[in-house]
């Protein structure tokens, strides 16, 4: 995908090391002095493969098929049902292999549950509906800070969090080679229109605005988390590839609502969910992080044993991570998980920078302790 983007950033490259990064060109300019940046689209898929989905906008909107001609409008605060037909899209009285809905003037489009700004593409797919907002990607952090934070949150951690998604999103949009850059949900970024939209997520974007995170020259993988419980993860005891920059750092997560935990299940919940030895006995750590998330664990049981990895038991458990450990409660076949933090503890701590701006911190002081060795530089358009 050829995206146009540039970056200008804090320091200076040598002219023959910018020629190798491809389409990220180190300017040589100040960030403080870079010129504002154009608008860069976000492709972000808001439904996936569904049977239908409902459209609509608060202005006159034009429907138009997959060349661009214009096939009618949808009147003001109207709304249609889009199925799948076929291989194409049905859409009242329109079809075609694909359908975009442009809101005129400053309105904004409905797509299945909520508003949302831009346009929206409708695409099929694997015999269902794919429907794609095209965003300014300045806009779509409004919501994902308001989703993934909470918009009366301290003005630096929103910051952070604002650079720190911001790069996230360019990441996978430079990565992307389908019909759609991100998802909506945590799998990418939590987004939901202007529901989660605030003075509090805007203001941290206006701030921040084009500011992301680099390595060497190269936008990183900005990974971030609710809360690590302690202490952040080395990138690859969670997931495969060594990150110089993704280290793990003591997190200021303490008191947050999820820095510890316990979860009790019976003898026989817990050996139905984690089946394949009879009633469970116990549960030991065979191998841990250095920082004592749960790598591998034996489960023992009246009728055999068996490993299972840190992931597997969390997500069959229901847990917030993978750093807990499994006791059995005295003189009773109930057991209790005991855990700490929430999500997978790699890179940015939300309840970190939580703490870290409400003690004074600025949002590059959050950013600079947990992406290690990083820049920031500013985006902009070719």
């Amino acid at each position: 995908m050829n995206s146009g983007l540039f970056l200008t950033g804090v320091f200076m490259y040598p002219l023959r090391r910018i020629k190798q990064y491809g389409w990220v060109s180190l300017l040589l300019w100040l960030l403080m002095v870079a010129p504002a940046q154009a608008a860069v689209l976000l492709r972000v898929a808001v439904t996936q493969e569904a049977d239908q989905v409902k459209v609509g906008s608060s202005t006159q909107a034009v429907v138009r098929n997959a060349n661009g001609q214009t096939l009618g409008q949808i009147s003001p605060q109207g709304g249609l049902i889009a199925k799948p037909n076929s291989g194409n899209i049905s859409l009242g009285q329109w079809k075609g292999s694909q359908l975009w809905i442009e809101p005129t003037g400053n309105g904004h489009v409905w797509i299945a549950e909520g508003w949302y700004r831009g346009r929206v593409l409708l695409v099929p797919r694997n015999g269902g509906i794919t429907a794609v907002n095209y965003v300014d990607l300045e806009q779509y952090l409004y919501s994902v800070l308001g989703a993934e934070m909470d918009g009366g949150w301290p003005l630096e951690a929103l910051k952070a969090q604002a650079v720190a998604a911001r790069t996230y999103a360019l990441y996978q949009r430079e990565r992307s080679n389908g019909v759609y850059d991100l998802g909506d949900d945590q799998s990418s970024q939590v987004y939901k229109g202007l529901a989660t939209e605030s003075g509090g997520t805007q203001a941290a974007v206006r701030a921040t605005a084009g500011q992301v995170l680099t390595y060497n020259g190269q936008m990183i993988l900005a990974a971030f988390h609710s809360s690590s419980g302690g202490h952040t993860e080395n990138v690859e005891d969670v997931w495969d590839d060594a990150l110089p920059y993704l280290r793990g750092v003591p997190d200021y997560d303490k008191g947050s609502p999820v820095f510890e935990w316990t979860k009790t299940f019976s003898q026989a919940e817990l050996s139905g969910r984690l089946s394949g030895v009879g009633k469970i006995v116990s549960m030991t750590p065979e191998r841990t992080t250095a920082f004592g998330s749960i790598l591998t664990m034996k489960v023992v049981g009246e009728g055999g044993t068996r490993t299972m990895t840190g992931e597997a038991i969390a997500e069959a458990l229901g847990l917030r991570s993978t750093r807990f450990r499994v006791n059995r409660q005295p003189n009773s076949t109930n057991f209790t998980v005991v855990g700490r933090g929430f999500g997978h503890g790699v890179g940015l701590s939300q309840w970190g920078a939580y703490n870290l701006a409400r003690a004074g911190y600025t949002y590059y002081q959050i950013l600079m302790h947990y992406y290690r060795n990083t820049s920031l530089a500013k985006v902009r358009v070719q």
